[in-house]
């Protein structure tokens, strides 16, 4: 099992920033992807992005240029840093986590919701 703990969401304006966290704990393998996805009200489920053990980053079209994903393997944190918000950002974020080995669960954090807003 693996446990996720998202923490850094909330209420910023227009052009704004923010930094999300997800620390893994449980039974973590060395090579996993770790990412976030994020559930506006009425919409699916999406990719923002992913970041790999080995570093490999992949990011949704929408946040490319804005947001950047990164990993710290000792501490099994991934962190997401969030520039120049815009409202449609607006969302619950998840954070995933799926191990190299074949046939591994996908793993989610309780979601942490962040409002970009006037």
């Amino acid at each position: 099992q693996v446990q996720l703990v998202e923490s850094g969401g909330g209420l910023v304006q227009p052009g704004g920033s923010l930094r999300l966290s997800c620390a893994a704990s449980g039974s973590i393998f060395r090579l996993y992807v770790m990412g976030w996805y994020r559930q506006a009200p009425g919409k699916q489920r999406e990719l923002v992005a992913a970041v790999t053990s080995g570093g490999s980053a992949t990011y949704a079209d929408s946040v490319k240029g804005r947001f950047t994903i990164s990993g710290d393997n000792i501490k099994n944190t991934v962190y997401l840093q969030m520039n120049s918000l815009k409202p449609e950002d607006t969302a619950v974020y998840y954070c995933n986590y799926k191990s190299a080995l074949p046939g591994s669960n996908h793993y989610w954090g309780q979601g942490t919701q962040v409002t970009v807003s006037s």
